[in-house]
């Protein structure tokens, strides 16, 4: 059975490079690509891809937005992070907002085609000198997502759970995930903990 994989990319070269390593391919069918994030989610709307490689730097939005917005609507869909960038920060935010894994634009045919079958088994896939970057994150650095931080800064200001939710239009089970993920991201027994850490942090200022 064929991988239906979707590119976004805002570099005609790169899309034509990705569909010379991968036409050949019996496994995969490329079904499209689209240049902006806009033109990503209209396409979407018409047909989902199995796996959609998706760069981080994008004319009207920003990758790392799009994989979020992306998996809220279509959980299925399994996203590649596609960059040159290789910075712990742009990793981890990718798959905080929902990737599968992360690929660097020098990746081989071989590695590509190994990143596409790999996430949509429902696995995690990382190129090597991906890894390698994570593996040298500075200690005590912690990498929140936009989302995180917005409920953060809620309960900094005392709102409940419900309350949040309520603010954000999402749901109470999604205030709590990012609740716990916040406590264990700082490694806080409580709120009161968490907030005073991320004013430590600079997450949060007076």
């Amino acid at each position: 059975m064929q991988t239906k994989v979707f590119i976004v990319d805002d570099h005609y070269m790169v899309i034509e490079g990705i569909r010379s390593l991968l036409q050949h391919e019996k496994s995969v069918e490329l079904i499209g690509h689209a240049m902006t994030a806009e033109s990503c989610i209209a396409f979407l709307k018409l047909q989902q891809p199995d796996v959609i490689l998706m760069d981080i730097n994008l004319p009207d939005k920003n990758g790392i937005e799009l994989c979020r917005e992306v998996k809220e609507k279509y959980p299925n869909i399994f996203i590649l992070g596609l960059s040159t960038f290789n910075q712990q920060s742009f990793i981890q935010k990718m798959m905080d907002n929902g990737a599968s894994g992360y690929v660097l634009k020098n990746a081989s045919g071989k590695e590509l085609l190994e990143a596409i079958h790999n996430v949509s088994k429902g696995k995690i896939f990382m190129s090597f000198e991906v890894e390698q970057a994570l593996k040298t994150k500075p200690p005590g650095e912690i990498v929140i997502t936009r989302r995180e931080l917005e409920v953060l800064m809620l309960i900094a200001e005392g709102m409940t759970n419900n309350e949040i939710a309520g603010k954000l239009f999402i749901s109470f089970t999604t205030v709590d995930t990012h609740r716990k993920n916040l406590l264990e991201k700082f490694s806080a027994k409580n709120t009161a903990e968490l907030v005073k850490l991320a004013f430590q942090h600079k997450f949060l200022k007076d």
